[in-house]
């Protein structure tokens, strides 16, 4: 990986702290012990404007939907207001454009949903957090919901279920693109306990997506 990739975390009022924050802070981190920057990690929201988050955690974004680079990766969290951005043409529209030019879409928790109505999730396998595993299946008829995984891989599109599985997501997309050690470093430097086996017995990888 030469030149570092646009990593694009989408922020929302009522967000979930970690689903954002957690990814956040492992894509950061990822290659600073040695030095290197495989990915250029920001936050964007619909106007730019400051959010505040689930428990009021008031968090200015980087950039607006309008002005934000165009991502390599865009990451989708979730929180309590994920029901009212499901009719949130705007939001929904970036979404499905960001996607189209990403190589990587993720989601953590409840963002699953905004996958589904996008129709990002027709024919995939997907996951959420565990009280809205119902809600997931209304809105994706055509998708196969695992709620007795933690991860869910489908190639371009990743999904976790909810909060503190986004943090394991994003170290096995770490070790996806960058490889074992690379995510095994970022856990030691974060000092998480990251254990890679567990996780992947908690991920299923779709079986056109295998190596």
């Amino acid at each position: 990986m030469s030149e570092p990739l646009n990593l694009a975390i989408l922020l929302f009022d009522e967000v979930e702290v970690l689903d954002f924050a957690g990814p956040f802070e492992v894509f950061s981190v990822a290659g600073r012990g040695e030095g290197k920057e495989p990915f250029n990690v920001f936050t964007l929201s619909e106007d730019g404007q400051p959010i505040r988050s689930r428990n009021n955690l008031v968090v200015a974004p980087a950039w607006s939907f309008e002005s934000a680079p165009e991502a390599d990766i865009i990451l989708i969290p979730g929180g309590y207001d994920t029901r009212d951005l499901l009719h949130n043409q705007a939001v929904l529209d970036w979404i499905k454009t960001a996607s189209k030019k990403a190589q990587l879409t993720l989601s953590v928790c409840t963002g699953a949903l905004m996958l589904a109505v996008t129709g990002l999730l027709e024919g995939l396998s997907a996951t959420t957090h565990h009280m809205a595993l119902d809600e997931l299946r209304k809105v994706a008829p055509n998708t196969k919901i695992l709620g007795n995984y933690r991860v869910v891989d489908n190639g371009q599109i990743i999904l976790s279920s909810g909060v503190a599985a986004g943090i394991d997501m994003s170290f096995h997309v770490v070790a996806k693109l960058l490889g074992s050690d690379q995510a095994h470093e970022t856990a030691r430097y974060m000092e998480y306990p990251w254990d890679q086996e567990k996780v992947a017995r908690a991920t299923f990888i779709a079986a056109s997506k295998k190596s």
